[in-house]
């Protein structure tokens, strides 16, 4: 059986300075999948239409729907314990991550690395192939931090489990 590693994925407020962490998705390597909507603190602003276009998440609905951030941070480190958990955009969802933390005065008690550290040289050509692959494989055509975090963890799967072409080693 093939062990496919821990996804985490963020959708956030917008993109840069200011952005905040608005959904976060899971796909544990035993199967579980878990997301979380966050209802902003008072002090999170900002907001984009470009990202709710994206994602489809509106601030009405956070506000209506999500979670509580420390409720959130608390469930993360419930469901991650010590675990290393990998993500493929590891830049943002990592200052996402620490925003969340950070803003509730909870630490994480898991530690997030980029999914590229996982992957050869190989499979970093054919990733968006991959993950392509594995949108239709899944069906999953909505861009939602579960979602992105289950196509992701399939790509893994697909990229171990084909020989992919060996890469170009010369000069």
């Amino acid at each position: 059986m093939i062990t496919s590693p821990g996804i985490i994925d963020v959708e956030a407020s917008g993109f840069g300075r200011g952005s905040y962490p608005i959904e976060v998705g899971v796909a544990l390597a035993n199967g579980e999948i878990a997301c979380f909507l966050i209802k902003p603190l008072p002090e999170w602003t900002h907001w984009t239409s470009e990202a709710e276009a994206l994602h489809g998440i509106s601030r009405g609905l956070l506000l209506t729907r999500g979670r509580p951030a420390a409720e959130i941070a608390l469930e993360l480190n419930s469901l991650l314990g010590s675990r290393v958990i990998y993500s493929d955009a590891w830049g943002f969802d990592s200052s996402w991550l620490a925003l969340l933390h950070a803003s509730c005065e909870i630490p994480a008690s898991y530690r997030i690395d980029a999914l590229t550290r996982l992957l050869s040289e190989a499979q970093q050509i054919a990733w968006a192939d991959l993950k392509n692959n594995a949108r239709v494989q899944l069906q999953l055509n909505r861009h939602r931090a579960s979602a992105d975090a289950l196509v992701l963890q399939r790509a893994y799967r697909l990229s171990i489990e084909r020989p992919l072409p060996a890469a170009c080693t010369e000069p």
